[in-house]
């Protein structure tokens, strides 16, 4: 018999109250289940903040802070499951443990799984199949949460759709959550009867295999272990939220010490319990107040989780403490009527459900209004019920299932495997969609009959390259394979120095660079910027040889070279700054190029660096840029600025690939929207200004005038965003090649004269 064996330790409820006596006080019991009400009622309050908030209901800005509640209800409610059976029998079984999980969690998320995976089959452009599905896959393996994080920071991810199983990343980290925990009680256990048998021996007691009297310290113990994760995990959650804000949000690591607060108050419980009851209202009223708080001033903005999760957090754990004492007199007061019962109940399958749906019927009529959001919300009561009553409630209450814990298991296995395969054949879908992708040579009507280079007069003549007339494109295609790129592969048609690892990432300061062309060469020349000055790379790569030049390339995601910090994610972008002083270094001293070839998305820059980030200018930004093409220059490096891009508005290659056997014309859009929602003007007025070459290829990615098609001759022009595929820019080089020649020129005769 251990030292957790000893007689007379209360036992507890599935909610952590304990079960003698002084639990009558508080009105949440319900029947033989010993449901607190008041827990069941925080759901359903967490759930009402949760949907309304993805439907776009933007009454209550910090919605989202719903799932952290709940990540404190699972704390509370498991740890209690696992010290009724530590108090009960000293010691905790894996296998009935996740058994138990097992058959409550996984055949109804399985369910919504397949059910999500057949929708978008059904409902959802192809594009969308091939990450989906491997993000179905990711969420029945419970991962989704760490697959998500890759896809977060990856710059070439940029305008992927949300995924309609996204929502599963908070069941993902609950999962982890559920592996780790039951470990850490057979922990304290475990070092709990190591000191008893220390104490044992230093007292010279005999070893009868009975326990000493006295309070047990099972209790203290497990305390002090969660006691030290929380600590340590809300210090790097506030590390990473303000660091690594994208990955930070999924991490399961910085989640751990908002279980761990539902694990305290389950461990001290029986403590709580003898407040006074007018106390344990004042608690749990606070608590409830304090969750509101957050969910009514929390914004998007608002840098998560780190330590603004604590407003939300104690409350839950005020919440679920106080109400042990507080009865009838606390927040069930209002929450144990029947409607929050009922929506407590089905918390977990409106969770479940709810997103699918609302994702699914964006993608399907590209958006939804806010009404619509809300109806969808309110209509998914009924999946969730029927899921809830015909799949969770059956298989939980079998009584055959709970017996064996293998069934058990089995359960949760084929219920896993079934979504794996759903995943699989969705993926594959897509495979089999694509296959045509290998289709005609690229047709471009810029590679011949060019004008010879002419070096323009005195200013630089913007139009010295004047588009050629084009072929007006068909509106319709024979299949994806009469255009190339296929478009349900154009988000792969990037350049080579993605894969190279040429392109520095947001969270690094790190120059990278790649040099393509002969050593030596007659003229090198510097691409230097973010992922618009990447994206002509390749057509430079295809003029190394050519004209014997060598191209060196310095870029980083969503970083301007300018003398000047910029913002992300609404905070400086500290690296990028870091990065920008690095590589002017390097320009300007043993890796000096001939040119240096700069372009950028980004109008504007903080106006002051030790000011307010949000205090952006344009007059900063052209400021920025003018001051390192000066430092440039006076070290004898040219420079020719190349304009940025116009914005697309829209998903062009995903509009191509629903519509190319009808009608593409309406995948274009205006040219002249376009223009001015990107950074070209910014970038002509700092070039004008600082009189360097400036090279604006507008007319050739928009050469129908007033709208840019889609489609130039059998090429796709854009993969994501306002990006021009990588076959589209190797088209264009004997345009750029030759406006190039022509800046070069330009620029010598300006240093002779």
């Amino acid at each position: 018999m251990t030292l957790l064996d000893r007689p007379g330790n209360p036992g507890s409820s599935d909610d952590g109250r304990p079960s003698g006596k002084r639990a009558a006080r508080p009105s949440g019991a319900v029947g033989g289940h010993r449901i607190r009400k008041d827990v069941e009622g925080l759901r359903a309050i967490a759930v009402l903040l949760v949907l309304p908030y993805h439907a776009g209901l933007k009454l209550l800005h910090g919605g989202f802070v719903g799932v952290d509640v709940f990540f404190v209800i699972s704390g509370f409610v498991i740890t209690a499951q696992l010290l009724r059976e530590a108090d009960r029998d000293g010691h905790v079984s894996l296998g009935r443990f996740y058994a138990r999980r097992a058959k409550r969690l996984l055949p109804a998320a399985g369910l919504v799984l397949v059910a999500t995976a057949a929708m978008v089959y059904f409902l959802v452009p192809k594009i969308r199949w091939a990450n989906t599905g491997g993000d179905i896959v990711a969420s029945a393996l419970y991962f989704i949460n760490y697959h998500l994080t890759g896809r977060a920071v990856d710059y070439l991810n940029e305008d992927i759709a949300k995924s309609p199983v996204q929502h599963y990343w908070s069941l993902s980290v609950e999962e982890q959550f559920y592996f780790v925990w039951p470990l850490l009680v057979l922990l304290a256990i475990w070092i709990t009867n190591r000191m008893h048998r220390k104490a044992t021996a230093a007292a010279g007691a005999v070893d009868s295999g009975e326990s000493p009297s006295g309070p047990p310290l099972f209790r203290p113990v497990l305390l002090a272990v969660i006691g030290s994760l929380a600590l340590v995990s809300l210090i790097w959650s506030t590390y990473s939220a303000h660091h690594s804000p994208d990955s930070a949000y999924f991490d399961t690591t910085g989640r751990m010490w908002e279980f761990a607060a539902g694990t305290i108050v389950a461990i001290l419980i029986t403590r709580f319990d003898r407040f006074p009851q007018w106390f344990g209202a004042a608690l749990a009223w606070t608590g409830l107040l304090m969750i509101l708080a957050a969910g009514f001033f929390y914004t998007d903005a608002t840098t998560w989780p780190g330590a603004a999760a604590l407003l939300p957090i104690l409350g839950a754990s005020f919440f679920i403490a106080g109400g042990a004492a507080a009865g009838s007199k606390g927040p069930v007061l209002i929450l144990g009527n029947r409607p929050i019962q009922f929506i407590g109940a089905l918390t977990y399958s409106l969770y479940l459900w709810h997103w699918p749906l609302l994702t699914v019927a964006r993608d399907r009529y590209d958006g939804i209004s806010v009404p619509v959001g809300m109806l969808i919300v309110i209509l998914c009561v009924i999946p969730a019920w029927l899921s809830y009553k015909f799949v969770e409630n059956p298989i939980r209450h079998s009584k055959f299932v709970s017996d064996h814990v293998r069934v058990a298991l089995g359960v949760g296995v084929v219920s896993t495997l079934i979504a794996v395969v759903a995943g699989l054949m969705l993926a594959l879908g897509f495979a089999n969609a694509s296959s045509t992708s290998s289709g005609p040579a690229p047709t471009s009507p810029f590679a011949t009959d060019l004008p010879s280079a002419v070096a323009p007069d005195e200013p630089w003549d913007y139009d010295a390259l004047p588009a050629p007339p084009l072929p007006t494109p068909p509106k319709t295609y024979g299949s994806l394979g009469d255009i190339t790129p296929n478009p349900l592969a154009a988000v792969e048609d990037v350049p080579d120095l993605y894969d190279q690892g040429c392109q520095t990432a947001q969270d690094s300061a790190e120059v990278n660079v790649c040099t393509y062309g002969p050593d030596d060469a007659d003229l090198t020349i510097a691409v230097v910027g973010d992922s618009k000055a990447a994206q002509w790379v390749p057509a430079l790569q295809a003029l190394t040889e050519k004209n014997n030049w060598k191209v060196t390339t310095y870029t980083k995601s969503a970083c301007p070279f300018v003398d000047a910090s910029v913002t992300l994610n609404g905070e400086a972008y500290s690296t990028c700054r870091d990065w920008g002083k690095d590589v002017l270094s390097r320009l300007t001293g043993d890796e000096k190029p001939d040119v240096v070839l700069t372009a950028q998305a980004r109008r504007t820059a903080i106006v002051d660096e030790n000011g307010d980030p949000k205090d952006t200018s344009e007059d900063a930004m052209r400021a920025g840029m003018e001051s390192y093409w000066k430092k440039l220059q006076d070290a004898g490096v040219k420079v020719v600025g190349l304009a940025d891009t116009p914005q697309t508005f829209k998903e062009v290659y995903t509009c191509v690939s629903e519509e190319f056997d009808k009608d593409v014309t309406p995948c274009g859009y205006d040219r002249q929207k376009g223009v001015d929602a990107s950074g070209l003007s910014v970038q002509r007025e700092a070039a004008e200004k600082a009189k360097i070459p400036f090279l604006d290829m507008t007319d050739y990615i928009c050469p129908e005038g007033k709208t840019c098609p889609p489609i130039v001759g059998n090429i796709l022009v854009y993969r994501q965003g306002s990006h021009i595929t990588k076959t589209y820019v190797e088209s264009l080089a004997p345009v750029l090649g030759r406006a190039l020649e022509n800046a070069v020129t330009w620029s010598e005769k300006q240093g002779d004269n």
